[in-house]
């Protein structure tokens, strides 16, 4: 799924999910060591861990951040799963 961010540098997030896994994660956009970092750490695990670790991180003082929004990212996703069933 491609999701638009909101409130960050990356304007948005390529991520796709298998069974509950994350198997990949690409940001357009953003500090590129950063995001390329988090994406590393994320890749093979469950999307509700990562949600519940990066969900609410700000950046600065920005209320959000990029790993914020990969978690609002996989929030939607998994609603969509959920509508879709």
């Amino acid at each position: 799924m491609v999701y638009k961010t909101k409130g960050t540098c990356s304007q948005a997030i390529n991520v796709e999910v298998e069974d509950g896994i994350i198997t990949s994660v690409q940001f357009v956009g953003g500090c590129a060591g950063n995001t390329a970092g988090i994406a590393k750490l994320v890749v093979g695990m469950k999307a509700d861990d990562v949600i519940s670790r990066l969900e609410g991180t700000p950046c600065g003082t920005r209320p959000t951040s990029c790993p914020d929004q990969l978690a609002k990212a996989l929030k939607q996703f998994k609603a969509g799963q959920t509508a879709n069933a």
